[in-house]
């Protein structure tokens, strides 16, 4: 069996040793803590190198990650696709859940392995997504296994700065969950812009990016409350 060293060596080979040096810091801190914390079910070496941080790191296939933007990661849980981002790149990443043992774990972690670049908000996003404080304020809002996306549009949307960028991250049935969110997009002012397709080694999976467009500001009466855009998704 491979090393996790190995592997990211293997499939991530553009990476810089700090940033390799960043990413193997990490998995020894998830595999610490997810003793103790359910953090994730991804333990093993091949399924931290390339289902956590190679599938993380595919969104930067989408060009979109380059200098200083503002990223924010819906739903982070134990920190995918935040970490590895914050680690690879000079974006200021915000990792946002409503579980703050979660946070706290995210948080600590980028500061055991030295990422200045990342930062928590606790809450949830339908919420937060009202304030003023973080209303259309990002780049890039990106959101991985979190909701179907019809309902993950109305959460993250509202956070893209016109002109910004909403990526899902998705499984092999993306484009089935695209056509059935193509209201939900246009209702809160996005189009879409590139479906990118990722294919994962070693594993039989094909994961999507699914990339939207903020073309106009979301009208304010959204996001609506949480019961309501689950019990009618636009």
């Amino acid at each position: 069996m491979q090393t996790i060293e190995q592997l990211v060596e293997t499939y991530l080979p553009d990476l810089t040793d700090e940033q390799s040096r960043r990413l193997l810091c990490i998995a020894e801190r998830l595999t610490e803590v997810n003793r103790v914390l359910n953090l994730t079910s991804l333990t093993s070496p091949e399924e931290i190198a390339l289902l956590h941080f190679y599938d993380s790191l595919s969104l930067l296939r989408s060009g979109l990650f380059v200098g200083e933007r503002t990223v924010l990661d819906v739903g982070c849980g134990g920190g995918f696709p935040s970490l590895p981002l914050a680690a690879c790149t000079s974006c200021r990443v915000t990792a946002n859940d409503a579980t703050a043992k979660k946070l706290r774990f995210v948080e600590e972690t980028a500061k055991d392995v030295g990422i200045a670049n990342l930062s928590v908000l606790c809450g949830r996003a339908e919420e937060l997504g009202r304030q003023g404080a973080y209303r259309e304020k990002f780049d890039v809002v990106v959101s991985r296994g979190v909701a179907r996306m019809n309902v993950l549009c109305e959460w993250c949307l509202p956070f893209v700065s016109v002109g910004g960028r909403f990526i899902a991250m998705k499984g092999r049935n993306g484009r089935e969950e695209l056509a059935e969110a193509e209201n939900a997009i246009r209702a809160l002012g996005g189009e879409v812009s590139d479906v990118l397709d990722v294919q994962i080694p070693l594993f039989d999976r094909q994961h999507t990016l699914l990339v939207v467009r903020k073309r106009t500001a979301t009208d304010e009466t959204y996001p609506r409350s949480n019961g309501r855009i689950q019990k009618k998704p636009l």
